[in-house]
């Protein structure tokens, strides 16, 4: 299925009849080939002794799309359909902090361009991505500033979505970090940037959720007093899906 084909099948479908297509989709491989070379971003923070602590972490190029290489699109996905690909595929969602590295350091920066009518329709996501594509003329790379990001956060509760990003070119972001959306609200200014779990600290790799617990090496990934519920809960046949992470996750540690 080409990502024009999805949203042609798609355009009048609710949310909850989508995103099962979507899912399916994406686990079963149908992935632009771009979009399986996940970048690396670098970030660094100094402890309380003076000593400079680095990690890497490794992202997707662009936001969640399916399709093939000379036919895909990115789709917006609500939180829950978002968390159990990124556990299917071992990743998880960025932060905030992570947001903002990865537009730091992207190669190419978009100027946001929002819509305002039938924000939550199908019609509108297709319609979105090729304004983006027509911007994008061709450039390749690490990409930023096109989507709000649906991230990972101390404000998620279970019941709601939390977004952040969608960066200005003067760095400045349009959407602060907000939590009021219900959990099943998606509209065509959300994207899912997922994250591989393993994080490189000071050359050692590591699993996310051990950075996250750790006193000081939490600071490399998140900038929040609490990251306590940091995810979603969902229920994953990991046994069956596994061997898709290795397929997916081209990651060069």
């Amino acid at each position: 299925m080409t990502g024009r084909e999805f949203y042609q099948l798609a355009h009048s479908m609710r949310w909850d009849h989508r995103e099962p297509i979507v899912q399916q989709q994406f686990l079963a491989g149908n992935v632009p080939p771009f979009l399986r070379k996940f970048k690396p971003v670098h970030t660094s923070i100094t402890d309380s002794t003076g000593r400079k602590i680095r990690a890497v972490f490794y992202v997707t190029p662009d936001y969640l799309s399916i399709g093939n290489a000379k036919n895909w699109a990115r789709v917006p996905l609500t939180p829950g359909t978002a968390q159990a690909i990124a556990d299917s595929l071992h990743c998880f969602l960025p932060t905030r902090k992570m947001v903002n590295d990865i537009y730091t350091q992207a190669t190419v920066k978009l100027e946001p361009v929002p819509l305002y009518a039938f924000r939550d329709s199908a019609i509108t996501f297709w319609h979105h991505h090729l304004i983006i594509e027509g911007q994008r003329a061709g450039k390749k790379g690490l990409i930023a500033g096109i989507k709000k990001d649906v991230v990972s956060s101390g404000k998620i509760s279970g019941r709601n979505v939390v977004i952040y990003g969608w960066h200005q070119l003067n760095g400045k972001p349009i959407q602060p970090l907000y939590g009021g959306h219900i959990n099943w609200y998606v509209d065509y200014s959300h994207g899912i940037r997922l994250v591989s779990r393993r994080i490189k600290v000071n050359g050692r790799l590591t699993d996310y959720r051990e950075v996250l617990s750790h006193p000081v090496y939490r600071k490399l990934l998140c900038d929040e007093d609490s990251v306590r519920n940091y995810s979603l809960q969902t229920t994953i046949d990991n046994d069956r899906l596994q061997p898709l992470s290795c397929c997916f996750n081209q990651v060069k540690y």
